[in-house]
């Protein structure tokens, strides 16, 4: 168990075999494909692990996995966030169990609950385990987003909620957070496009999707930045912007995983109700891809 810190982490993909279970083989080879490819962490079983339609054990499963493969060799922060606190705090606590080295919980969707209603929350869950915590909002899904005061209470509230992955699209709220919040918070990007404006006024990493197909090319974008090497992390940004938008031409995974499926990484299967990408925009995913040169 260790908090998580500055760099780039992957929101990893669950692979399914054609029968659409969890294909645990190939899991493996993308974990270690992630780490010789330089990332800081994995994030097992977030939005782009499909972890709507896996079941609560296969989702126990998948962080366990994934902490078997990696072997120590990069951190491992585990989705176990819920609009219900019960389930959360079972999740989480699972996790703990099979060796997480932290959670990622997002705001309770669909329900919506008040700023007062989400740091109840937040504090439930961290007061039930002992495990760091990055929070993550993102309104686009959710339809809340976690207030800055709020963060700033379960930050100051709870010794465990150590950061916060941030999807809400506007360096404005990267700049509050640290504000409200000090140096003491980890603030992660949550949008692979928005990532070096991010770090320009605050964030120090990035939970990525892009990854999945470019994990080299981010970490080095997040770590010439940390390093103040501005410019190269700029070119690598620029280079692979369009690609970063195209990734979510459609419903997040659908893209990521067609394009893993191009490049002979995984099947092309998703569990309902998420299906294939369309015809229209596989053509616009595969240009990105050969336009940044990752696909020939």
């Amino acid at each position: 168990m260790s908090n998580p810190t500055a760099g780039t982490y992957t929101a990893i993909v669950t692979p399914f075999t054609k029968g659409g279970r969890f294909d645990e083989k190939t899991f493996g080879k993308l974990v270690e494909h992630q780490i010789k490819n330089g990332i800081d962490g994995l994030v097992p079983v977030g939005t782009t692990g499909e972890s709507p339609t896996l079941s609560h054990a296969e989702h126990v499963r998948v962080i366990e996995v994934a902490v078997k493969a990696a072997k120590g060799r990069c951190h491992v922060m585990g989705g176990t966030g819920s609009n219900s606190t019960d389930e959360a705090i079972s999740l989480t606590r699972r996790a703990e169990k099979v060796g997480a080295d932290s959670c990622l919980l997002v705001a309770p969707y669909y329900n919506k609950p008040t700023q007062e209603g989400l740091y109840q929350h937040f504090k439930a869950i961290a007061k039930a385990t002992k495990l760091p915590l990055v929070l993550y909002s993102i309104p686009g899904r959710c339809g809340i987003e976690i207030g800055v005061e709020t963060m700033r209470r379960l930050h100051a509230d709870c010794r465990n909620i150590v950061g916060i992955k941030e999807a809400g699209g506007t360096p404005e709220r990267v700049s509050q957070l640290r504000l409200a919040c000090g140096d003491s918070l980890l603030i992660l990007s949550g949008d692979d496009s928005m990532t070096l404006p991010f770090l320009a006024v605050g964030a120090q990493g990035v939970i990525s999707v892009a990854t999945n197909i470019i994990p080299k090319q981010v970490s080095t974008m997040v770590r010439c930045y940390n390093s103040g090497k501005v410019d190269e992390a700029q070119a690598l940004h620029l280079r692979y912007y369009q690609l970063f938008k195209d990734l979510f031409v459609e419903t997040n995974p659908i893209p990521v995983k067609a394009a893993m499926a191009m490049l002979g990484m995984i099947e092309e299967e998703y569990r309902l109700p998420l299906c294939r990408i369309g015809n229209k925009n596989r053509e616009v995913l595969r240009s990105a891809m050969e336009k940044s040169g990752i696909l020939k």
